[in-house]
């Protein structure tokens, strides 16, 4: 064709020409009839006398013999390459064949029937050879007496010479680049399948397991992040087999889980939805991706050794089970009796790492005990702990918070710490139940929600244990940095009466370890003596990736600073404990609480979906002192503001225990965050006279701010947070408050 155009192109002008002289010529002699013409125009061309029609003819001719010989040249290539196309197809399919003839040669009987289900499968997704099969079948049986010396210098080529069961590498080292990617991927399975007969059945196959190792690093991320489906479901056969022969080549490594360097083989090179942290909000977010985008491909990056579970029951539930196993089921009693676990879903949710890839309908996935060091931002990707990296996306970032503790325990040296527990995990709460059952004395530093709850959980063994529980805290009663001073010395009184031994206004000077113990001075010059100390003294939102991703983290409230809809940046998302986001009621906030955790984490996933709603809802919170006292909030709730509380007696239905009997859970906030409050109707029962003063069986406490209310607590009243939510949020002055008060039914018995 190019000789075609490089002719043409000479022989264009004297085309054009001759075919001007042309239309002349034929328009003279149809004037004149045929007689020749007195001049010659200026635009002939021809050297003969004017009006001849030799020359033109041999142009015309040699114009046409051009196109025709161009027309020739491209139906002869043409034909060629089907001829050419026809032949590697057939040759392709032939292949098959020839690979069993070579198999013969070279396998006993017992192992031939097994290659020949295995090899069919990939073979005509490759591309053709050069008609080579049975060469290499030559090369194996004269590589394999001299496999350990030959293998070294030939890493390409020798590991498949080396096993006798693999014929199909040879024949790839000569096809073309892109084939072997697709043709090395079911062979790294193959022997897996192959290899147990052959080291059962021929000594001479343990040399092809030595050589095998140096081709491990280049095998397996193809056949893993490739095509997942045949490596699983042709690996999966041989898991018995091993964990019986732990000397197998390394697509067995594959398969196992056991050290740390195959299960990074395992871990997918990209996912579309990339969620870092293990918490609430993560699986909230991955609930929430899944029901807007049913096929949507999630995976989680946790810390933890755990599936995502709830962290309430920890401090709560768990501690009044009577079940001595509790520490390895994690399953628990709700107030209303039924039982449930900690954990979202059951393992069969969650599909594997590895399999998420190829998931026909999505799903979501796992990778534990993983960390995420570094984030690039511009990349899209991270990178983990053991140097792994994944891309991604979108992204949501819910790392959630670490525990703070005291520097004066800090400094105290090792062993301080390793008699002090900082309670968050899973594994916090086994380790606190077992010192429970075996020290004489446990001090539980804080007063706020979580150190109240535990003095409270703990209070319940002292009888049944021996064992002395103390709760110091640097305010004048239990909670009091959320709750009113008469309220704060009410509950007080209530843990008290729940064993445990309250030191307020205490401020921590040192920490000492002397006799086998722990001294504790105060800076008042009291000393406490105690075999183990709880720290519960507050969440620091764990921000250790905003240096590498370059995200913002507020000065003020701590965490990721997001904006209305949680976005960082165009495709990262915030969410949790570890978000500063922006309350159009409330102003810039930052929310450590379950049903904070729920709701972000479901709106992240919306937005990460499409949906870019701004984050609107008014998350609550609360907090059981056992299944009798417990009670729920919303907004900002800070002893520090003016509050109005309207009390009423309690009845035996106003109790933690009776709000799970009615609801059907026991983390009430997974049912009241569905609904909403329209138009409620407030009790014409008349408030009870001032005889119950001191008495603060239930009610309602308003926080106020420029004379509106910006939070409120409900008090052993339940079910009634929608209420709440709508009286907030319409951000009203009210002149009298216990006409409010009536809204939440307080007064019904």
């Amino acid at each position: 064709m190019l000789k075609c155009r490089t002719v043409w192109k000479k022989l264009a002008p004297l085309a054009r020409a001759s075919s001007t002289l042309c239309r002349q010529n034929v328009r003279r002699t149809a004037l004149n009839n045929g007689r020749t013409p007195a001049y010659v125009s200026a635009a002939h061309m021809s050297s003969g006398p004017a009006g001849g029609g030799r020359a033109n003819q041999m142009y015309v001719l040699l114009v046409g013999a051009a196109c025709v010989g161009g027309g020739v040249y491209t139906y002869r290539t043409v034909k060629g390459d089907g001829q050419r196309y026809q032949e590697r197809i057939e040759e392709i399919s032939s292949r098959p064949n020839k690979t069993q003839a070579s198999y013969i040669q070279t396998e006993p009987p017992a192992v031939e029937a097994t290659e020949t289900e295995a090899v069919p499968e990939p073979e005509p997704e490759a591309a053709p050879s050069s008609g080579e099969p049975s060469p290499p079948a030559a090369d194996v049986e004269a590589v394999i007496p001299t496999e350990t010396t030959e293998a070294p210098p030939e890493t390409s080529e020798a590991p498949p010479a080396e096993e006798p069961v693999v014929e199909v590498p040879p024949e790839e080292a000569a096809e073309p680049p892109a084939a072997p990617v697709v043709e090395e991927e079911p062979s790294a399975a193959e022997p897996v399948v192959e290899a147990p007969p052959e080291e059962a059945a021929e000594p001479p196959a343990a040399p092809v397991v030595e050589e095998a190792e140096p081709f491990a690093p280049s095998e397996p991320p193809p056949a893993e992040l490739t095509e997942p489906p045949a490596a699983v479901e042709e690996s999966e056969p041989t898991a018995a087999a091993a964990a019986a022969e732990p000397a197998e080549p390394q697509p067995e490594a594959v398969a196992e889980s056991g050290d740390s360097a195959a299960a990074s083989l395992k871990v997918p090179s990209h996912a579309p939805y990339l969620l870092i942290g293990g918490g609430t909000a993560s699986f909230a977010a991955a609930r929430s991706i899944r029901a807007r985008d049913p096929g949507a491909k999630v995976l989680i990056v946790t810390e933890e050794p755990d599936a995502p579970y709830m962290r309430p029951p920890l401090s709560k539930e768990l501690w009044f089970s009577d079940d001595p196993s509790v520490t390895e089921t994690l399953r628990f009693k709700q107030w209303n009796g039924k039982e449930r676990s900690i954990f979202f879903q059951p393992p069969s949710f969650y599909i594997t790492a590895e399999e998420l890839s190829s998931a026909e309908n999505g799903g979501v996935a796992i990778l534990t005990n993983r960390k995420v060091v570094h984030m690039d931002v511009r990349g899209n990707k991270i990178k983990l702990d053991d140097d792994t990296e994944i891309s991604y996306d979108k992204c949501l970032i819910a790392t959630g918070g670490v525990p703070r503790n005291l520097q004066v325990i800090e400094r105290a040296g090792e062993e301080v710490m390793q008699k002090t527990t900082l309670f968050r995990k899973i594994e916090d709460f086994k380790e606190l139940d077992k010192v429970s059952r075996n020290v004489k004395s446990i001090t539980i530093i804080g007063g706020g929600f979580l150190g109240s709850e535990l003095a409270c959980a703990l209070g319940r063994r002292s009888s049944e244990f021996d064992l002395e529980v103390i709760q110091m805290y640097p305010e004048k009663g239990n909670m009091g940095k959320v709750l009113p001073e008469y309220l704060s010395n009410w509950t007080t009184e209530k843990v008290k009466s729940e064993g445990v031994k309250i030191i307020s206004e205490a401020l921590v000077k040192s920490v000492v370890s002397k006799d086998d113990q722990l001294e504790i001075q105060l800076k008042d010059g009291r000393l406490v003596k105690t075999d183990h100390i709880v720290a519960a003294v507050g969440l620091e939102p764990n921000v250790d990736l905003a240096k590498s991703a370059g995200l913002e983290v507020d000065s003020d409230f701590g965490g990721f600073r997001v904006n209305a809809e949680l976005q960082a940046r165009s495709n990262i998302w915030v969410a949790g404990d570890a978000a500063c986001f922006y309350d159009i009621r409330l102003g810039r906030r930052r929310v450590e609480h379950h049903d904070h955790a729920v709701v972000s984490g479901r709106l992240a996933g919306e937005n990460m979906t499409g949906a870019n709603k701004p984050y609107w809802h008014q998350s609550m919170f609360w907090s059981d002192l056992g299944p009798d006292v417990g009670y729920e909030a919303i907004g900002i709730v800070d002893s520090s503001l003016p509050t109005v509380g309207v009390f009423a007696k309690a009845t035996a239905k106003d109790t933690p225990r009776a709000a799970t009997e009615l609801s059907g859970t026991g983390i009430r906030s997974e049912s009241e965050t569905e609904d909403t409050a329209t138009s409620p109707v407030a009790s014409s029962t008349p408030a009870p006279s001032g005889s119950h003063k001191d008495e603060y069986g239930k009610g309602v406490i308003f926080y106020l701010r420029d004379k509106v209310v910006v939070g409120i607590i409900l008090w052993n009243v339940f079910n009634r947070m929608p209420i709440a939510r709508k009286i907030i949020k319409d951000g009203e002055e009210h002149s009298d408050l216990n006409e409010v008060a009536k809204l939440f039914n307080i007064h019904d018995d």
